[in-house]
C-alpha cells in the first residue's frame, strides 16, 4: 500500500523511504487537526495538488488506515460478547475519524471512538491515554490492555500503568493476552 501510495503521489524515482520520510513528517500535526488535507499533502509532496488529486491521495491513505484482519476482528467481537469494553483511540486526521465511525465494525465493537484529530493531541502524550481510560469506565489502569502497532505508544501507555502489547500483526498474541480476561468473564 506504501508503494500504491507513493506511485500515486508521483513521488520521484518511486524512492520509498524518502516518500515515508515525507508522510510522517507532518503527520501528528494532520493526526492532532492542526493541518487540513490540502495542507498536509502539500507539506509531503512540497506543492498544492489539485482537487481531484487532493481527493485520490486522501482515498489511498484511508484505504491504508481503514484495512481490517478478520481474525483481528473475530477476537476482539468474542471480546466484545464477553462483557469486556473497547474503546478505540488512534491517531487519525479528521476525515479517517468520520470514515472508521462510519464501519460496522466500529459501531458494533467500541463503546467509544477517541481520535487525535478531535482530542487535539496524539499518542505517546499522556492526556490521550487518560481520556481513552475514562472512556473505558476502569478506574484501575492495570486492568486495561492497551494494544498498538507502535513502541513508542505502548511503552507511554505502561508508564501510566496500563498493561501494553506492541501488536506486530500476530492475533494469536491478541487473543492470547484477551484469553484471561475472556474466561474471567465468562465466570462472573
Amino acid at each position: 500500500m506504501w508503494t500504491r501510495l507513493a506511485d500515486l503521489a508521483e513521488w520521484p524515482d518511486r524512492h520509498l523511504p524518502s516518500f515515508q520520510e515525507a508522510f510522517w513528517a507532518p503527520r501528528n500535526a494532520y493526526d492532532a487537526g492542526e493541518l487540513s488535507d490540502l495542507a498536509y499533502w502539500a507539506k509531503v509532496l512540497g506543492h498544492h495538488p489539485g482537487a481531484r488529486w487532493l481527493r485520490t491521495l486522501r482515498a489511498a491513505d484511508t484505504a491504508m488506515w481503514t484495512r481490517t484482519d478478520p481474525r483481528v476482528l473475530d477476537i476482539l467481537y468474542r471480546a466484545r460478547a464477553a462483557g469486556l469494553p473497547l474503546v478505540l483511540l488512534s491517531n487519525a486526521p479528521a476525515h479517517l475519524s468520520d470514515v472508521l465511525d462510519a464501519t460496522d465494525w466500529r459501531r458494533d465493537l467500541v463503546i467509544d471512538a477517541l481520535y487525535s484529530a478531535r482530542l487535539g493531541r496524539c499518542k505517546p502524550d499522556s492526556a490521550a491515554y487518560e481520556h481513552a481510560l475514562a472512556a473505558t469506565g476502569v478506574a484501575d489502569p492495570g486492568r486495561v490492555l492497551f494494544v498498538d502497532d507502535r513502541e513508542d505508544n505502548c511503552r507511554a501507555a505502561a508508564e501510566l500503568g496500563l498493561r501494553a502489547l506492541h501488536y506486530a500483526g500476530q492475533p494469536a498474541d491478541l487473543e492470547h493476552q484477551l484469553l484471561p480476561a475472556l474466561a474471567n468473564s465468562t465466570r462472573t
